[in-house]
């Protein structure tokens, strides 16, 4: 039976193997210290977290994220070991909550390596603590205990660090925050609206993989390890929050199935006002459903080869066993079942990516132009929208257990931060292959179909582009832009054009600041656009001084809350003269890249998913067709 704690009670821990799962409801920093009989730790090497996230016999996660599975083994803990304490800490930075007042109270379980929650607690009474010690696992006269503990740090990590005795408290806790925007910057932000519940359908006696994000009132937990069931030792692979529920009203009604099969899959099939938020909250539901189906298996790989370990360990352990073949016998017996729970969890995961995959061939063809890829036939029949789309396709997601599934990586709009589009060469396969002139083609490339997806899927006079390209060297790339005339003006060469049209956008972002805070929108200047604004600027940093790098960087920061979007083309080692000065704004950019490549990860489990740029099908003119029609709608105002 499950021990809900609160504050400082203890509990007795029945088993030595643990996972202590963290729920909340936005990212929050998981790590942990070891501490010594009198608590002190005794310095960094004693402490997990996620630019070091092992110590002996403890792991934690890689980078914040709302969910985290810290992994604990308290046998393989240092002999002078006596006490684990499970940190949180808030991410810092601009858009960071700051205190835990201004977020819901995280959730703590401590389970075993089935799945059983042994003990939970809920931090609540937080306010202007920005890191608290969660939970702390005790030795007591040869025994284990866990403690709710809940102390909050208005002081941070660094005080909280210092509290248990690390000597530079203060360095480690920058070390850990900068490891921890580093990953947050990889990271796919999650959708901004909590109501993108998926309509679960019974799918007979098997385990379902369609399951979407729950309801705000219950965090989301992460998929648990394969669960004994009582009927002998056999292992239950259903996800233990994938339950069925009533539809809501709005989406459509899934047609009917043959008994004993999952049901038929349809487009819009989760909640919203309108096909489109159906639509992209169906295609979070779908990649929030593979990421915890993949983590599943995952999990299930990982405890089989756990399982096999401790049973090789324990029949070698006994020396009568390497005479003779009993030996030889516990190891096949031990191969042998590792290998039918693998079969079995792989089985598990071909149906939950079966289901996902037909959900996707009904998915695709419906969506709307913001959302498809360019060989969707919705582009034959483009018009010009009346209305400002909700989000906008960026490229495909996948990972390795289905090469051939890919997700929508969909961003909401107006756009919450820039992206960069890296043209240098990365560690992926298909940028070792590429040469270093065509990477660069490619990046340019990417950024044009993303320019001209946005100024395709809003209104005419809503979204503008400007260009920056100091050296003229992307021309053949921009020639679709250039060529239907729809920049707000010609590429800016030299230093003079990257000069211009900076002080153009910076001063529109003043203005619009001045206005917001004065509450006199009225009072901007008649030239004014009013409409969204792009900047394409490719070859960062030539044809930049310092004046025009801040202004860049005040841009990056200041000018999504008014309307102003950076789209970077740049290799960041050509930029490694600035020293440190522009890591916030690599950081504060959305990163894709223009081949292949490993390098997002998901809000929930943290996946590396390989992300693939939209690219148009060889030999058609779909963009040019787009751009002319937008070209044609833009002179018709004006």
């Amino acid at each position: 039976m499950t021990a809900e704690l609160v504050r400082g009670q203890n509990h007795t821990l029945p088993q030595t193997r643990l996972e202590i799962r963290v729920s909340a409801g936005s990212p929050v920093v998981a790590g942990a210290t070891l501490g010594d009989e009198r608590g002190i730790v005794r310095g960094a090497e004693w402490v997990a977290h996620p630019a070091s996230h092992r110590v002996p016999g403890l792991e934690v996660s890689r980078q914040a994220a709302a969910d985290h599975r810290l992994a604990v083994d308290l046998d393989a803990l240092p002999d002078a070991v006596h006490r684990v304490t499970v940190l949180l800490a808030l991410p810092t930075g601009a858009g960071q909550p700051g205190r835990f007042g201004a977020v819901a109270a995280p959730f703590v379980a401590v389970t075993g390596l089935d799945g059983t929650e042994i003990v939970t607690f809920t931090l609540t009474g937080l306010d202007t603590e920005s890191a608290v010690s969660a939970l702390e696992l005790y030795r007591r006269q040869g025994a284990w205990k866990v403690r709710a503990v809940g102390q909050g740090y208005a002081t941070g990590l660094a005080g909280m660090l210092a509290d248990q005795g690390v000597a530079e408290a203060a360095r480690l806790a920058d070390s850990i925050q900068e490891a921890v925007a580093a990953g947050l910057a990889r990271s796919v932000p999650p959708p901004r609206t909590p109501d993108g519940e998926r309509v679960r359908h019974p799918a007979g006696p098997a385990p379902s993989g369609g399951g979407g994000a729950p309801p705000a009132a219950a965090p989301p937990e992460e998929p648990a390890p394969p669960r004994p069931d009582s009927s002998g030792g056999r292992v239950d692979y259903a996800h233990p929050r994938r339950q069925t529920s009533a539809p809501p009203p709005a989406p459509p009604t899934a047609p009917p199935s043959a008994p004993g099969q999952p049901a038929q899959p349809v487009a819009g099939d989760a909640t919203g006002w309108s096909m489109d938020e159906r639509l992209y909250n169906q295609i979070w539901g779908m990649f929030e459903d593979l990421a915890r189906a993949v983590a599943a298996y995952r999990s299930a790989v990982d405890f089989a080869g756990s399982r096999m370990d401790q049973e090789l360990d324990q029949a070698l352990s006994d020396p009568r066993a390497r005479i003779g073949g009993a030996g030889e016998r516990a190891r096949d017996q031990a191969r042998a079942k590792h290998d039918e729970l693998t079969g079995r969890a792989r089985e598990a995961l071909d149906r939950d990516l079966g289901q996902l995959a037909a959900e996707s061939a009904v998915v695709e063809p419906a969506l709307p132009a913001a959302y498809a890829g360019w060989d969707n036939p919705v582009w034959h029949g483009y018009r010009v929208p009346m209305e400002n789309p909700m989000a906008l396709r960026i490229g495909d997601l996948g990972l390795p257990e289905d090469p051939g599934l890919r997700i929508p990586l969909l961003v909401r709009l107006p756009l919450e931060r820039g992206i960069w589009v890296d043209s240098g060469r990365t560690a992926s396969d298909a940028a070792a292959v590429t040469a270093g002139d065509q990477l660069r083609t490619l990046a340019m490339e990417t950024a044009v179909t993303l320019a001209a997806r946005l100024l395709a899927v809003h209104p005419a006079n809503e979204f503008s582009v400007h260009v920056i390209d100091p050296a003229g060297s992307a021309a053949g790339p921009l020639a679709p832009l250039t060529e239907s005339g729809v920049l707000a003006g010609p590429p800016a060469a030299g230093a003079e054009g990257v000069a211009s049209v900076l002080a153009h956008l910076t001063r529109r972002v003043d203005l619009l600041q001045m206005a917001v805070r004065a509450g006199a929108a009225d009072a901007l200047p008649p030239d004014l656009d009013a409409g969204e604004q792009l900047l394409i600027v490719n070859d960062f940093p030539h044809g930049f001084d310092d004046r025009t790098v801040n202004q860049l960087r005040y841009l990056a920061d200041e000018g999504p809350s008014v309307g102003v979007h950076l789209l970077m083309v740049a290799d960041r080692d050509d930029t490694r003269a600035y020293g440190p000065v522009l890591d916030p704004l690599w950081r504060s950019l959305l990163r894709i890249t223009p081949v292949a490549d490993d390098h997002l990860a998901d809000p929930w489990v943290g996946h590396a998913w390989t992300y693939e740029p939209l690219r148009t099908p060889e030999g058609s003119r779909v963009l040019e067709q787009v751009l002319s029609l937008v070209a044609a709608a833009r002179r018709a105002l004006y």
